[in-house]
């Protein structure tokens, strides 16, 4: 069978026919790489007897469409969009099956970060609520000593007023609890009553103290031992073993104020993995559509360039398997002649003469039934025009496509051989 090559000739046909192969395998493995992915993708929402049928369907059908653009002449714009509805379908659940494998790997990693600075800031908060509050029980414990001494000393420590509310609540209390004994205990300088009372009330203010020494000490362990890429759980666990044991109540009374406790982070917020692989399909989706990222449009990026690339190659490699058109009306001319495409070829080029401007021409009377046909789908294809000299008609050949056929005798064939022989 002839080889019509390109312009660049036999030799840059022969070396056309392994990269043409060579496009062919590299479009059969990217298309079991779109279906793989596209079945992985499908799996997540369908069951996966469902997922690999649909997924061979629908991957088998851009192939074979593929092909067809590339071979056939009619009907190209349906086989486009039939291509254009199946490329999405394959391109989406590819989408979700690349963009589910890339956040398997990175979504825990930036969760378990987000988290990290989410308790850090909460710890900050807490920290500093701690430290306000431990630098305020300082001077309620030293003001408790001191009035302790003076009620010692002098007495009617109890009758004075204080403009710190903390303060001024103990001594009310320890006047209030003085006035249920009534004259049996008077006031006065000595080891009284409420000399008892503010030591007790100053010795509890101490344990207040101590306590919120020892949270903002544990807080700030807890804060320096928390990792980013720790998972989410077990920073939650460490955290809120800490949290939960720091006094808020003790903070909120000696900083005599309403403090408002900082939340801690919701686990649910922080889930580094998704429950189910239809969570997946949606996250997928509602994340490209309202706050893409890179990992998106890497995603879908790839998912569409492997099926663009599939296409292309299909469409390059399908007419080198099915054969370019003027093979084919090569072949059905030798088959009206009966003889071989190569001894068609021949004869045909055996009749070319010079025609008007170095154009190959050829009597329409000396051709044969096969070459006449032949002739006639050229001039209908533009690669050949009549013309009429001297009374006889003729055909003049495109330059090219004379061209062509004569490279495409360089390679003599079995039959060429055993016709030039017989001659």
């Amino acid at each position: 069978m002839p080889v019509l090559a390109t312009e660049g000739g036999a030799g840059a046909a022969r070396v056309s026919r392994p990269l043409v192969a060579s496009l062919f395998v590299a479009s059969c493995l990217l298309s079991v790489v779109s279906w793989y992915t596209t079945q992985q993708g499908m799996a997540l929402y369908l069951s996966p007897w469902f997922a690999f049928l649909a997924s061979l369907g629908v991957q088998s059908a851009l192939v074979l469409v593929a092909w067809l653009v590339g071979v056939s002449e009619g009907r190209r714009g349906l086989l486009i969009a039939v291509y254009v509805v199946t490329a999405a379908v394959s391109i989406a659940f590819s989408y979700v099956s690349l963009h589910t494998w890339f956040a398997s790997r990175e979504r825990p990693a930036e969760v378990e970060r987000r988290l990290y600075d989410a308790l850090q800031s909460v710890a900050s908060r807490g920290e500093a609520q701690l430290t306000a509050a431990v630098a305020e029980g300082e001077k309620h414990a030293l003001a408790l000593e001191e009035m302790t001494t003076a009620e010692k000393q002098h007495g009617f420590i109890s009758r004075a007023e204080d403009r710190d509310p903390w303060l001024a609540r103990v001594r009310e209390a320890v006047a209030h609890e003085a006035a249920t004994y009534g004259s049996a205990y008077p006031e006065g300088q000595g080891t009284g009553l409420r000399y008892t009372a503010f030591d007790r009330h100053a010795a509890l203010a101490r344990q207040t103290l101590a306590r919120l020494k020892e949270s903002q000490a544990a807080l700030a362990r807890v804060r320096t031992s928390l990792k980013p890429l720790e998972p989410s759980e077990e920073q939650l666990r460490a955290f809120r073993a800490t949290w939960d044991a720091v006094p808020w109540s003790d903070v909120k009374d000696t900083l005599h104020a309403e403090v408002e406790v900082p939340a801690l982070p919701a686990y649910s917020d922080y889930v580094d993995r998704a429950a189910s692989g239809q969570e997946d399909l949606m996250i997928a989706f509602t994340e490209l559509f309202t706050a893409p990222t890179g990992r998106h449009v890497l995603a879908l990026t790839l998912a569409t360039f492997i099926d663009v690339i599939v296409f292309l190659l299909a469409y390059a490699s399908g007419p080198f398997f099915f054969g370019a058109p003027e093979l084919r009306w090569i072949a059905a001319a030798a088959a009206l002649d009966a003889v071989d495409e190569q001894v068609l070829v021949r004869g045909l080029l055996r009749k070319a003469a010079p025609g008007p401007q170095g154009a190959a021409c050829v009597e329409e009377a000396s051709l044969t039934p096969g070459e006449r046909q032949l002739c006639l789908v050229l001039t209908a294809r533009g690669l050949a025009a009549p013309t009429v000299e001297d009374g006889r008609r003729a055909y003049l050949l495109d330059a090219g496509f004379h061209q062509r056929l004569v490279e495409s005798l360089a390679a003599r064939g079995v039959a060429l051989q055993a016709a030039g022989s017989e001659a």
